[in-house]
C-alpha cells in the first residue's frame, strides 16, 4: 500500500485487455514482416510494440490492485517509452528513402549523420523519461512530482528532435519533387492511387505516423504539466484516445505500408 493515490479511478479492464490484444497482434505481424524482409531497422519498433503489451497487461493487473505500486510503475513506464522506439525506426526509414532514390544531396542533414543525430536525441529523451519513470516508481508523492518534471524535460527533448525531423522530411520532400532524381522517377508507381505504393507513399506513411506520435507527445506533455491531480491524468479516457488508439494506428499503418514493400532493393543489397 502507498499513502498516495496512484489512480484517480479504477483502471478499465475491457479497454486494457482490448489494447493489450491489439498491440500483441500487430507486434506479432511486425515480427513476421521483420523476419521475412530482414528489416533490422524495425527492431526498435517491434520492441515498442512489446512495451505496449506489457504496459496494458500491467493495467489489467491494476484493475484488480489499483493501489499496488509495481503494476502501476510498469504500465506508466512501458506505455510512456514505447513511442520513442517507434520514432527511432521512423528516423531510420527516412534515411533509407533518401538513399533509395539516390538523393543524399537533397537532404538538409547528411544521410550518414541522420540516424546518429535523430536517434541520438531519441536515446537522450528515452533516458530522461525512463529516469523520470524510475523516480516515480516509488509511488511517493514527492518522488512522483520530481519524476514528472524529469519526464516533462524528456518529452521536451523528444518534441524538439521530432519537430526537427519533420522539418528535415518536408525540406527533402519539397526538393525531390522540384528536382527528382532518375531513380525517384523510375521507381514511381504509375497506377492511379490515392496512396501510391512507392517511396512517395512511404513518405506519406511516415508523415501520418509522425503526426500521431507528435499529438500523443503533446498530450503527454499537457498531462504531466498539470501534475498528478490534473484533469487529464484524472480521466482515463484521454489515455485511450490520445495514446492507446493513436499508437495502435501507428503500428497498423506501418503494418499496412511496411517500408520493406518499397525499400526491398536496399535491404537485398545489405544481405548480399
Amino acid at each position: 500500500m502507498t499513502g498516495y493515490v496512484l489512480y484517480e479511478y479504477t483502471p478499465n479492464l475491457p479497454c486494457a485487455v482490448l489494447f493489450a490484444a491489439l498491440f500483441a497482434l500487430s507486434t506479432a505481424l511486425h515480427l513476421y514482416q521483420r523476419i521475412r524482409h530482414h528489416s533490422k531497422y524495425f527492431n526498435p519498433f517491434i520492441v515498442g510494440g512489446i512495451f505496449q503489451v506489457i504496459g496494458y497487461g500491467a493495467r489489467c493487473v491494476s484493475h484488480f490492485s489499483p493501489t499496488a505500486v509495481m503494476p502501476y510503475s510498469l504500465q506508466s513506464l512501458f506505455i510512456l517509452l514505447a513511442p520513442i522506439l517507434y520514432a527511432a525506426s521512423i528516423y531510420m526509414v527516412l534515411g533509407r528513402i533518401i538513399t533509395f532514390v539516390d538523393a543524399p544531396h537533397l537532404s538538409v542533414v547528411p544521410v550518414h549523420r541522420m540516424t546518429k543525430t535523430f536517434v541520438g536525441g531519441d536515446i537522450f529523451s528515452f533516458i530522461l523519461q525512463a529516469a523520470g519513470g524510475g523516480i516515480m516508481s516509488s509511488g511517493k508523492e514527492k518522488a512522483l512530482q520530481i519524476g514528472q518534471y524529469v519526464i516533462i524535460a524528456g518529452l521536451g527533448v523528444q518534441l524538439l528532435f521530432f519537430g526537427s525531423f519533420l522539418l528535415a522530411s518536408f525540406y527533402f520532400h519539397s526538393r525531390i519533387v522540384k528536382t527528382p532524381t532518375e531513380k525517384a522517377e523510375r521507381t514511381k508507381d504509375l497506377r492511379a492511387s490515392i496512396w501510391p505504393r512507392d517511396w512517395r507513399g512511404l513518405l506519406f506513411a511516415c508523415y501520418a505516423v509522425s503526426l500521431l506520435i507528435l499529438v500523443r507527445s503533446v498530450y503527454r506533455l499537457v498531462e504531466f504539466s498539470q501534475g498528478s491531480s490534473g484533469y487529464v491524468i484524472s480521466h482515463e479516457v484521454f489515455l485511450y484516445v490520445f495514446d492507446a488508439a493513436m499508437m495502435f494506428c501507428v503500428m497498423l499503418i506501418m503494418n499496412l505500408f511496411h517500408p520493406s514493400v518499397v525499400l526491398s532493393q536496399v535491404e537485398d543489397a545489405e544481405k548480399n
